[in-house]
Formats: C-alpha cells, sequence, structure tokens
C-alpha cells in the first residue's frame, strides 16, 4: 500500500512537474511577451506604477515557475519543492479567480502566445494542479528518498535554463506563436473596415467602482473618465497579420506599401533608443536599399526619432510592432504581403547576406530559417527531458 501511494505521489509530482516547466519555458522563449502579460496583471491589479519592472518580473516569475518544475520532475529536495510549489499554485488559483470574477479583456498568459485559455478554462486547470500538488505533498513523510545523481541532473537542467533565457533575451523567439509568425499573409489594414472589426471601449470609475462602456451607452457625468481601448469584436478573427501605419506629415495610409514586393520592416515600438541604435537602422536601411528592397521604418510615435531618418518614417500602432518583431528595431521581411523571416536589432543581415536573399527564393529563406529555429528548440527540450528523466 505504501509503495503504491509512493508511487501515485511520483506520479502528481511529475504532471505538476511538466506543466510548470513547459508553462515556464515557453515563457523564457518570449521574454517580451513575458513582460507584456506582467503588465497586463499590473494594470489589472492598479499596480500601473510597476510597469517599468514588467519585463524583468516577467522572466523571473518564468524562471521560477520554470526550475519549480525541474525540481519536481527531478525529485531534489521534496519536501522544500513542494511547499514552494504549493505556494506557488494556491497564488495562482487566487489571481485565476480573481479574473474569473472581474473578468478583464485580458489573457492569462499561462503558456504565453502558444495556447490561449478562457478565464475558467485557467481557473479550472488551476484548481486541478493544485489538487495534484496536495496529494503529492500530504503526508510530506511519504515523498521518498532523491538518488544523489538527480540533484547532478537538476544543475545541469538549471544551467540549461539560465542559458537559454541568456539567448532569449538578446535574440526573437526560436518559435513564433503570434500572428505574426513567420508564414502568415500580411493584410493591410487600409483594406479593411476598421468600424466593422474594432469599437472602441470606454472606462470610467465611480466611488471606487471601475465599468465599462460603448460609445453608444457612455455613463452621465457623475462617473470620471479613466480610459480609452479599441478592441477586436464579437465573432471577428484576430489571427490575420494585419498592418496599418500613415505617413506623420500627410497622415495618409500606406500600408500597401507592405504587401508590394520584397520589403524590409523596421519596427520601433520604443523611439527612445541611444544614437548608436538609430545610426545602426540608417545604416541598415540603406543596406536594404541597396540590395533591392523597399525598406520601410515603423515606429510607434515620432519622438526621439533623428532628422537624417523623420522623412522616412512611418507610424504604427504599439501592440502591432511590438507584436510583429519583438525586438525594438528589429527586422522583418515580407516578400508579397508574405512574412518570410524576422531578425533581432543586434543580428540585422550584412551586405553580403541581404544580396544573397535577394537573390534567394523567399520559400527557400522561409523554409531554411523557420526550420532551423524549431529543430533548434525541439533539440534543447528533447535534452533536458532526457537529462531529467535519464539521469
Amino acid at each position: 500500500m505504501r509503495y503504491l501511494l509512493l508511487r501515485l505521489k511520483r506520479f502528481c509530482g511529475f504532471i505538476t512537474g511538466m506543466v510548470f516547466f513547459l508553462s515556464g519555458i515557453v515563457k523564457l522563449m518570449d521574454p517580451v511577451g513575458a513582460g507584456l502579460v506582467m503588465k497586463e496583471y499590473y494594470d489589472f491589479l492598479h499596480l500601473g506604477f510597476l510597469a517599468f519592472s514588467s519585463k524583468m518580473m516577467g522572466v523571473a516569475f518564468a524562471l521560477a515557475e520554470t526550475l519549480v518544475g525541474v525540481a519536481l520532475i527531478t525529485g531534489v529536495w521534496r519536501k522544500t519543492t513542494a511547499m514552494v510549489a504549493l505556494a506557488m499554485q494556491g497564488f495562482f488559483t487566487f489571481l485565476t479567480l480573481l479574473l474569473v470574477i472581474f473578468n478583464p479583456q485580458m489573457d492569462c498568459g499561462c503558456f504565453g502566445e502558444a495556447i490561449h485559455l478562457t478565464h475558467w478554462q485557467t481557473f479550472f486547470k488551476n484548481l486541478i494542479l493544485l489538487a495534484l500538488l496536495l496529494i503529492y505533498f500530504i503526508p510530506s513523510k511519504h515523498l521518498g528518498v532523491t538518488k544523489k545523481k538527480k540533484y547532478v541532473s537538476f544543475a545541469l537542467v538549471t544551467v540549461s535554463v539560465f542559458a537559454f533565457t541568456g539567448y532569449s533575451l538578446r535574440h526573437i523567439p526560436l518559435v513564433d506563436f503570434t500572428a505574426y509568425k513567420p508564414g502568415a499573409e500580411l493584410q493591410a489594414g487600409a483594406s479593411v473596415n476598421a468600424d466593422e472589426i474594432y469599437e472602441s471601449v470606454f472606462t470610467y470609475e465611480k466611488e471606487g467602482v471601475t465599468e465599462e462602456f460603448s460609445l453608444g451607452h457612455l455613463p452621465d457625468s457623475t462617473w470620471t473618465f479613466v480610459s480609452v481601448d479599441t478592441r477586436l469584436k464579437e465573432g471577428h478573427d484576430d489571427a490575420l497579420a494585419e498592418l496599418s501605419f500613415y505617413n506623420p506629415k500627410t497622415e495618409e495610409y500606406m500600408d500597401t506599401l507592405a504587401i508590394d514586393g520584397k520589403v524590409m520592416i523596421v519596427s520601433v515600438y520604443d523611439t527612445d533608443m541611444m544614437e548608436r541604435k538609430w545610426k545602426k537602422t540608417e545604416n541598415f536601411i540603406a543596406r536594404a536599399e541597396a540590395a533591392g528592397f523597399k525598406a520601410l521604418l515603423l515606429c510607434a510615435d515620432t519622438a526621439d526619432i533623428p532628422q537624417t531618418l523623420k522623412a522616412k518614417a512611418f507610424i504604427s500602432d504599439y501592440k502591432t510592432l511590438i507584436s510583429m518583431n519583438r525586438s525594438n528595431g528589429g527586422v522583418t521581411y515580407f516578400y508579397n504581403g508574405q512574412l518570410i523571416r524576422k531578425w533581432a536589432a543586434a543580428s540585422t543581415p550584412s551586405a553580403e547576406e541581404l544580396k544573397q536573399i535577394a537573390e534567394s527564393d523567399a520559400t527557400e529563406v522561409f523554409i531554411d530559417h523557420e526550420s532551423k529555429g524549431s529543430l533548434v528548440f525541439q533539440g534543447f527540450l528533447l535534452y533536458v527531458f532526457a537529462v531529467m528523466l535519464l539521469l
């Protein structure tokens, strides 16, 4: 009977550890996305003053989640790990209960952009994990003994996870789960009637109570205006890679420029960049145009754009730019409206590489890069699971 109880506990710990690990690792692959999720939680909890720490805290939470998952799978420090996992899961469950009660327009972010769950699905998922952890932990005296080699396994995987995080902080995600992933067909925003797809949602506050209203049903003057947000209407698909941008001087939308021929788009969602980064952007645009590409500079605003680039700059939505390329100042290659490849700002292609890309078939460029990213990520997962389970 004791043997069966120990097997049951190990099984519950393993399943929970797998969920913790996978949930954390997909967020570590996309640190900017993890920061965006953290910022949404800050806003929901009225902690907007902490927005500056969104990315740092998003990565820290994802790291903690991943390493707790590794500890549960390998079985090291079982009592301590179980207590930490229980505390974390209890907090997550309470947080998702608040999401269920107040129903804000946000994603839980449990699995980053990879899997999207409703608030109720997230809440029930957390209840199940909490139950599994309780089975694993109670009674704590029956957790079993850890083999010494498992501590070596935990150490090796921990080093690998930190190395993976360091890579992700400097590069775009190895696997892209956004609507702007390689292979996506770009739809120029100007070709769509925005009023049919989007709606404005107004947030007002009265006596400590915050409510949302549509344009046609605004409250009386006793309510205080808080903010306005543009959202996709129910029944419309948000998976389309829609891109809309305009000339700040003429306010004319120039969306069709992005869907004709070979286009390199430099996206800057935060224009507060150092001078050397702007110079690097300027040099890349010159290289891309010399190689035969149409080079476009899309920014979230006109602030801090150098005079030498203002004439080339177009304005686009912040959320669109940060979704299209997670790297501020990163480059995205489109061919006849299809997203082919992305580069982080730190690794934009050289003049020789641009010439080679321009002469190559766009489909081959897409397949070559996309397969490499997926293979690297799959190889990393195979390695860490082999170390955790076989060592």
